[in-house]
């Protein structure tokens, strides 16, 4: 019994084609494919990002419409965030990029507060308003710290 060439071509030919399927669906799951968003780039600094990752979502009114590119330091040694925009996006300057968490223990990502001002961001400028991530250890440190502090040494309250 010997096996046709043809049938061993096609399935190999289909196999292959699955393989290349399953290859760009975990890219594309994975944020690794390339495509939108891209083209439009806008920066922001932040006194603490909390954990904020590259290839986070950025949203506004809840809808993605980016992602963080990189993040570094700049001279002052501030978190300084690029956010790598859909083309179509028209940003007032006065924007506020906050980083917010999804759930309670979620991951970070940047939400924008679009302003009212009729004037526009252009590619490579800075959002000039931004609210820093809220560590919820050090809240949770703070309200430990704070508990008992305005009690005396019996329990009692000071006046």
């Amino acid at each position: 019994m010997t096996r046709a060439p043809l049938r061993d071509f096609l399935v190999g030919c289909f196999l292959l084609l699955g393989i290349a399927a399953m290859a760009y669906l975990s890219m594309r799951v994975g944020g690794l494919a390339g495509g939108p968003p891209g083209g439009f780039t806008v920066f922001a600094t932040f006194d603490e990002i909390g954990g904020l990752k590259p290839r986070a979502p950025v949203v506004v009114s809840g809808v993605k419409v980016g992602q963080v590119k990189t993040i570094g330091l700049d001279k002052t040694y501030r978190a300084r965030v690029e956010f790598d925009l859909m083309p179509t996006v028209a940003l007032p300057v006065d924007t506020t990029a906050s980083i917010v968490t999804s759930g309670v223990l979620g991951d970070r990502y940047v939400q924008l507060q679009l302003g009212g001002d009729p004037e526009t961001l252009k590619n490579g400028e800075d959002l000039t308003f931004t609210e820093s991530a809220v560590i919820l250890e050090r809240l949770i440190g703070k309200f430990v710290h704070n508990v008992g502090v305005d009690k005396g040494a019996k329990g009692e309250e000071k006046d």
